[in-house]
């Protein structure tokens, strides 16, 4: 039987089917298109929460996607396992010409994504990729020089004046769906099948709240509103295309597109940095002397540091896997300034627990609020979280939800006093930086 004639088109963090560029470049090819998935076991071995909602979210979506795809007659075909045995397995069952898939910026990312070009390469089978994820990308924005921005501001006005109507262009992908390869429905692998339990963890939904997003420049600084678009994860897994939203940010509010922007910002910084990966974008803050105290770092995660609004975001990030933005700046300033913490150790524990994780950007806000990356909070701003609990949840309608004890007796006293924190904190920072 002869196998048949496909060219592969790689879905990733681009989990739609409209507006996607890999799969409109793949359907206008010489061959039909078969959509596929990797479940790559490189990442799920990493994930120590067996119950990790990202897992169910992408499973779910998956099979929405499967859904769509049978209006066509066509067929999303998902594996489980490495990328280089997931590509030799489908270059051994079709006659694949090319595969077609969008950048992706981590380092683990392009290892992964040069290895398979490799592999694929041998076999004399293309290996395609395209700009999806970001509307600008690695060299689009640069200063005169042609060196990277490293502070925001520049770079977002050059970020703007770089923009054309071009760039929010959406693909008309519905227009060749014809092309797709048919195909017979196959499963999608349980959650069971790749080692992992559902969650109980709500979802937010893909829908962008447009009177949310309009008066978000009002709304975004106080937790306990509904004041934030909640579109984080669907970027992170691109259910939603970052060029709608964009234009939608466009029309509504600029502080919004500002906050759009930041995410580029990040990416792009990881993209020219590597070394932000475990290092700290300004070397020199390599050299602090962190105190890594296990006991205080265990109080920070559970939410018992006797800092009500610092107690309240860790508690809503362990139930939900949410953080509101302003209080990840108040409880990364804490677990950094006030207890000397290794910023990498909270890297690690939002990476662990955020459901809208996105490396770039949580690495960029970590190394922010302790100071030591790129357009950083100067290391002398320690964030007073009694005072960033009074502008900010006055009427404690947020605290009041996640810390019903905090004006009882039976709630934990504070770990440490803000005032000696903050000299602890001044004098181990000048004393690595002078």
């Amino acid at each position: 039987m002869v196998a048949p004639v496909v060219n592969l088109c790689w879905f990733r963090r681009d989990l739609r089917l409209d507006d996607h560029a890999a799969l409109y470049h793949a359907l206008k090819s010489d061959r039909p298109v078969l959509p596929v998935f990797i479940f790559d076991t490189n990442i799920l071995a990493d994930l120590e929460d067996k119950t990790d909602a990202r897992v169910g979210f992408i499973r779910q979506t998956l099979v929405q996607l499967q859904r769509r795809l049978r209006d066509y007659g066509a067929n999303i075909e998902v594996f489980t396992g490495t990328p280089e045995q997931a590509f030799r397995y489908w270059t051994g069952k079709y006659q694949v010409g090319a595969v077609y898939t969008n950048h992706d910026y981590e380092p683990y990312a392009r290892q992964r994504d040069a290895a398979v070009a490799k592999q694929l390469a041998l076999e004399g089978i293309g290996f395609f990729t395209f700009k999806d994820q970001v509307i600008l990308d690695k060299n689009e924005v640069l200063k005169d020089n042609g060196e990277p921005y490293t502070i925001f501001t520049p770079y977002s006005r050059k970020w703007q004046q770089t923009l054309t109507p071009f760039h929010l262009k959406p693909y008309p992908v519905q227009r060749y769906m014809s092309r797709l390869f048919k195909a017979a429905a196959t499963d999608i692998p349980t959650l069971a099948s790749i080692g992992f339990q559902p969650s109980s963890i709500p979802l937010p939904s893909a829908e962008l709240d447009e009177n949310i997003v309009a008066h978000y420049d009002k709304t975004r600084d106080y937790p306990a509103l509904h004041g934030t678009s909640r579109m984080g994860l669907h970027l992170r897994f691109g259910t939603v295309s970052i060029r709608r939203l964009m234009k939608a940010a466009m029309e509504l509010n600029a502080t919004y597109v500002k906050e759009l922007i930041w995410r580029e910002f990040y990416q792009m910084i990881l993209w020219h940095f590597p070394h932000v990966l475990g290092h700290s974008f300004k070397k020199e803050y390599d050299r602090i002397m962190w105190r890594n105290d296990e006991a205080e770092f265990q109080r920070w995660r559970v939410g018992q540091t006797g800092y009500p609004i610092v107690d309240a975001g860790m508690r809503e990030l362990n139930a939900t896997g949410y953080m509101h933005n302003r209080i990840r700046m108040v409880t990364a300033s804490f677990l950094t300034k006030h207890l000397l913490i290794d910023w990498r150790w909270g890297e690690a524990y939002f990476a662990a627990r955020l459901l809208d994780y996105d490396l770039a950007a949580n690495n960029g806000g970590w190394q922010w609020a302790a100071g030591c990356g790129c357009d950083a909070a100067p290391y002398f701003r320690v964030f007073n979280p009694t005072l960033q609990a009074q502008k900010f949840d006055k009427d404690l309608q947020y605290i009041r939800k996640w810390v019903p004890e905090f004006e009882g007796l039976d709630y934990v006293t504070p770990v440490v006093s803000h005032e000696a924190a903050r000299k602890r904190a001044l004098e181990v920072y000048a004393k690595a930086l002078k």
